[in-house]
């Protein structure tokens, strides 16, 4: 990564978004510290996607601050951090484009993305598919493909929702080995999933969700172990919220 000043923690503060007078998350309040794996956890209709797009700006809060580093309202260069959605969108360009594209969109020169785009086929071993459609790729390809375009620009903090939800158990496993190498490189996640066993494999931090609030936030080991509220518990015995 970069040897830049970091941009976290990252801090919700009391933040709330109300959309056609209705209620969608309510009062907020998160840390999240640089070098974490946070799962968010909750069933549908939670807010957990909604928490990961007001994180990332795509989502203005009706109330509340989310803030970074130094109390910045703002992050002035969107690369440090990137997003990866559950259905990955892919340009109709080639692999290789689908990296130039997001290069160039984030300013990098015509050499320096070339360079970039080699080295991101490389490590994410995609340069045997770097002239096929990105849109002819299978769906753990797809994603293998977006995650590594959002790596492409280098960022401190990636947001994932649900990035392996309809993907099969081989290409999950693909995946979260390949989430397990953004840990090592010491980069900040925060995702979204459904997948408890998933949630016990890579998360050094739980928050819990539902009905649009934070009900848990715990340590992995503790939440999973001595779940603090009634909700946490029905939820991880398999119960209806």
């Amino acid at each position: 990564m970069r040897d830049l000043p970091s941009i976290l923690p990252l801090r919700f503060e009391g933040v709330g978004l109300a959309l056609g007078g209705r209620e969608l998350v309510t009062d907020l309040d998160l840390v999240v510290e640089r070098g974490e794996t946070t799962v968010l956890l909750g069933p549908n209709g939670a807010g957990k996607s909604l928490l990961l797009r007001l994180a990332h700006g795509l989502v203005t809060p009706s109330r509340g601050r989310i803030t970074w580093a130094a109390g910045q309202e703002t992050v002035a260069d969107r690369r440090r951090h990137a997003m990866v959605f559950q259905k990955p969108v892919m340009l109709r360009r080639s692999v290789h484009a689908n990296l130039t594209h997001a290069l160039a969109a984030a300013g990098f020169g015509w050499r320096r993305r070339r360079a970039r785009a080699a080295e991101t086929l490389d490590h994410f071993r995609l340069t045997h598919l770097a002239g096929r459609p990105a849109r002819a790729l299978s769906g753990g390809e797809q994603q293998r493909l977006a995650i590594a375009r959002a790596w492409a620009l280098d960022p401190e903090l990636l947001f994932l929702d649900e990035p392996t939800s309809q993907l099969d158990p081989a290409a999950t496993r693909a995946i979260e080995e390949l989430l397990f190498g953004l840990k090592a490189e010491g980069r900040t996640l925060v995702m979204a999933s459904h997948d408890l066993g998933q949630a016990r494999r890579l998360a050094g931090r739980i928050v819990f969700m539902s009905g649009g609030r934070i009900i848990e936030h715990a340590g992995a080991k503790n939440f999973f172990e001595s779940p603090r509220t009634i909700e946490a518990a029905k939820f991880l015995a398999g119960e209806l919220l």
